[in-house]
């Protein structure tokens, strides 16, 4: 990830694993989501905005763990949710 000047919370990106194959909460509940989200300080896995439940931002609330990653194929991009910023690839 490109280390934004802006963005006061890379240091917090930590090497980690996906903690499940899809959003845990969702799962759990048998739900759907539309796009998944991974916590770059635990790994958490949740879903994105546009899902209805919206586990990503609610994992950041509950944590403050700043940065999630897409956890979609093929893209490689990140949100700073303290910063509001994307980060994108070096």
């Amino acid at each position: 990830m490109t280390k934004d000047l802006l963005c006061t919370h890379v240091d917090q990106i930590r090497p980690v694993k996906p903690s499940a194959d899809g959003c845990e909460e969702c799962l759990r509940l048998g739900d759907a989501w539309v796009h998944l989200r991974m916590c770059l300080s635990c790994g958490h896995v949740g879903c994105c905005d546009s899902s209805k439940n919206r586990h990503a931002t609610r994992h950041y609330r509950a944590t403050a763990h700043p940065i999630a990653a897409s956890h979609e194929p093929g893209e490689d991009w990140a949100w700073c949710y303290a910063d509001q910023l994307m980060l994108e690839p070096a």
